[in-house]
């Protein structure tokens, strides 16, 4: 098995990853770290998809996605700190004054998981990062000491993944998801 992954680029595929089962939903489009919270609570069926289908056009686009023989099977979510609401965020730490990325959430599509596509998305997110001149990357993942994590909260990683990847704690964070603190892995890129 050999997973290719790619800046994500292409809408559609986006919208197989990350968008709503139902087009007029309001849910998820992975918008809720990407836009200010005013612009994601007015972004309401077509206009939530249109402004993904935007931020796929931009440079660069909203994040990686893990290919398997062309097939979408894997979103992770990076972008630089600056432009996401983790600039702002009173709950997870600045470390220093670096112009860091931030890695934030992944989807695995069912039947795909668990074969390493979590593994080649961080390892695909760290080198567009390098590839565009990031001095580092940050995650916020939940410090679930090996305790299973609800599936629907486990978009944001484990420790333990950012761990394998090579990223080091930084820092505790105030946030706390399904039960778990999250903690700031980063990883230096210079």
């Amino acid at each position: 098995m050999s997973i290719e992954v790619r800046p994500a680029t292409v809408f559609e595929d986006v919208a197989a990853l990350v968008g709503p089962k139902k087009p007029t939903s309001n849910v998820c489009f992975c918008l809720s770290y990407r836009v200010g919270s005013k612009e994601n609570l007015s972004l309401t069926g077509q206009a939530r998809a249109d402004r993904v289908r935007e931020l796929c056009e931009h440079d660069p686009p909203p994040g990686v996605i893990a290919y398997l023989d062309d097939e979408p099977v894997g979103w992770a979510a990076v972008h630089p700190r600056r432009d996401t609401s983790f600039a702002r965020n009173r709950l997870i730490p600045h470390v220093d004054e670096l112009d860091v990325w931030s890695l934030w959430c992944f989807r695995v599509r069912p039947g795909y998981r668990k074969q390493g596509v979590s593994h080649a998305l961080i390892e695909g997110a760290v080198a567009y990062a390098r590839e565009r001149g990031a001095p580092a990357i940050e995650g916020y993942p939940v410090d679930n000491g090996g305790e299973k994590v609800n599936l629907t909260m486990a978009y944001v990683g484990t420790r333990r993944l950012f761990e394998d990847a090579g990223f080091k704690k930084a820092a505790d964070t105030g946030s706390v998801l399904d039960g778990f603190p999250r903690v700031l892995m980063r990883l230096d890129l210079s």
